[in-house]
């Protein structure tokens, strides 16, 4: 492929990003449920490409798909494995990092409760691969993975591990991980609402008219203290040079450093015990999960070079959600609809039990472990156990609306001790390959046994902290 077809292919994702986004501002009903623009706009490729379209007409290009040439469609294909590293390299560079101390303290609760959701997605869908899918479907046991890498890890992590699927020999797996992504992020968004709604007419939360705290949370815009934060960042800015540059420059070095640590475990791995054809774990683990590591240790630097006031937070976020919207878009763009198709009762029962687990958690776990404010911290954890990190938020937004809880804050520290692990982490990477060395049993009873961890520590260590050990959860209020 030349640069110059590598150029016309970015252009139509530009176009496309910018058409959805004029559709996303002109229909109400697509702000009302929150669908991004990026989703829009792969979605009406997905209808143009060769799936759609192209099985009704012949293509006006010799090998082509659809309305495109195949030189667009294969960089497509291969863009998402290639800007995820961009989207989890810059996701802790310049946000301050504190103490594991202080996380722990302020936002230890909502960890047990965003743990118990992602191990307990790995312990249904393993279960239900062993139990029905892989009996009766004859399906690749990497299948009970796919909850968590769609509904936890998003578009983003799903579309970046198609490589490790490929590899495994699951090839369906990036298109129903894909498809399973899509089904998180909007049963997110219509399940948490309706969850905010019930727990505002029961007494849980109070965050005034409920009816209309979707299109409220969407409207009122930025705080004061969110504006205050954008002014520091701007006088900031120009203290550099050039700041695009810098940032893009550094978000290049932590993808540098994580892919020195994936090689030096790669090779630790081949002269240890994957050296006469043992076990291969690294091998077959993206690079992602490594970037975010390396972009953790370039904020430390920063930090303590004193550096850290030449970058913008806000700058590293718009080059981050930037790639993630080129990822998004370029995934479902090249979406396989026969696979899923092939598969649509195991898509499905996958689908059913990763909503069920979520609510589950946030109503007979979270009020047992949250010493306060129970709903309004376990509903961003169950947005983001469904969806992407933004639902998480806009539930939470929905539920307080004006931040009284706090629980925006904790929710942010809680990704520190999360998204490293879990959610897009590094056992989020190497899942496909444990099932496929040692097989899902094994991988079950290790998730299964995290999963009773995580509730039993969370019972038995905040949950005697918790004011009359859950009183007032999840129950009518008495007149």
């Amino acid at each position: 492929m030349s640069v110059t077809q590598l150029f016309v292919s970015l252009m139509l994702l530009a176009l496309i990003l910018l058409l959805s986004n004029i559709l996303v501002v002109k229909f109400a009903w697509l702000r009302n449920f929150f669908i991004p623009g990026s989703i829009v706009g792969g979605v009406i490729l997905l209808l143009l490409g060769p799936y759609v379209l192209g099985a009704f007409m012949t293509s006006p290009f010799a090998d082509g798909g659809g309305l495109f040439p195949r030189y667009v469609l294969d960089a497509w294909a291969d863009l998402p494995g290639l800007l995820i590293n961009v989207v989890f390299a810059a996701l802790f560079i310049g946000k301050p990092i504190p103490g594991i101390r202080d996380i722990w303290y302020r936002a230890g609760p909502q960890v047990v409760v965003g743990q118990t959701m992602a191990w307990g997605q790995y312990v249904l869908g393993l279960s239900l691969a062993i139990l029905v899918l892989v009996p009766m479907f004859d399906m690749n046991p990497i299948v009970g993975a796919l909850i968590e890498i769609g509904f936890e890890g998003g578009h983003g992590t799903a579309a970046g591990m198609a490589g490790t699927f490929s590899d495994l020999g699951f090839e369906a797996g990036a298109d129903l991980a894909l498809g399973m992504a899509t089904i998180g992020i909007v049963s997110g968004v219509l399940v948490g609402t309706l969850m905010v709604n019930i727990a505002a007419r029961r007494g849980v939360i109070n965050p005034g008219d409920t009816t209309n705290s979707a299109q409220r949370a969407k409207q009122e815009g930025p705080s004061d203290a969110e504006q205050e934060d954008f002014h520091i960042e701007l006088a900031q800015e120009k203290g550099t040079t050039d700041p695009l540059s810098l940032h893009l420059g550094l978000v290049g070095v932590a993808i540098l450093l994580g892919w020195l640590l994936l090689s030096g475990f790669q090779w630790l791995e081949s002269v240890t015990w994957a050296r006469d054809g043992g076990l291969e774990i690294m091998a077959h683990v993206p690079l992602f999960p490594l970037a975010m590591i390396g972009g953790v240790m370039v904020q430390l630097l920063l930090a303590r070079c004193g550096w850290e006031r030449h970058v913008s937070q806000r700058l590293m976020s718009r080059i981050s959600g930037t790639a993630l919207d080129f990822t998004i878009v370029s995934a479902l763009a090249t979406l396989a609809l026969t696979t899923l198709g092939d598969y649509l009762l195991p898509f499905l029962m996958l689908a059913a039990l990763g909503i069920l687990w979520p609510v589950l958690v946030l109503v007979f776990l979270a009020p047992r472990v949250m010493p306060d404010h129970w709903f309004e911290r376990g509903i961003s954890d169950l947005g983001q156990s469904m969806g992407v990190t933004v639902t998480g938020l806009l539930l939470l937004r929905m539920a307080d609306p004006k931040n009284d809880s706090g629980a925006m804050e904790t929710f942010g520290y809680k990704q520190l001790l999360f998204e490293p692990v879990v959610g897009g982490g590094l056992f989020t990477a190497a899942a496909p390959p444990l099932i496929a060395q040692f097989g899902p049993g094994p991988v079950l009873i290790l998730t299964a046994g995290l999963t009773v961890v995580w509730i039993a520590f969370g019972l038995l260590y905040f949950g005697r902290r918790v004011p009359g050990r859950g009183q007032g959860r999840w129950s009518p209020k008495q007149a």
